[in-house]
């Protein structure tokens, strides 16, 4: 009876180191890969919001351009032939002010 006791008892701080390894886990988690992609999708939001007409950008799909018009949710992008394009704000990746020359 007694050594069932000790069993039982060992065995109980087994489960809270379990449950502490099993935080630290996700705590990792947290602060190496949830918290910085926030903050990237944030950066990036606030970075469409604050385009205007004159900016050279670049589309998720590689399209290099610069913004002739701004409405609510779009933007016409002059291409480097002189074609224009309606594109959405949610398909601006970044800056091309480096990467296109005009």
């Amino acid at each position: 009876m007694f050594t069932s006791l000790l069993l039982k008892a060992s065995s109980g701080g087994g489960d809270y180191s379990s449950l502490i390894f099993l935080v630290l886990i996700m705590v990792v988690f947290y602060f190496f890969f949830i918290r910085p992609q926030a903050k990237k999708a944030k950066d990036l939001k606030k970075y469409r919001e604050a385009l205007k007409k004159g900016d050279r950008i670049v589309t998720i799909g590689g399209i290099h351009g610069k913004i002739v018009e701004v409405q609510d949710t779009t933007f016409t992008v002059e291409v480097e032939d002189g074609s224009r394009l309606r594109i959405e704000k949610s398909a601006v990746a970044g800056d091309a002010t480096d990467q296109l020359v005009k």
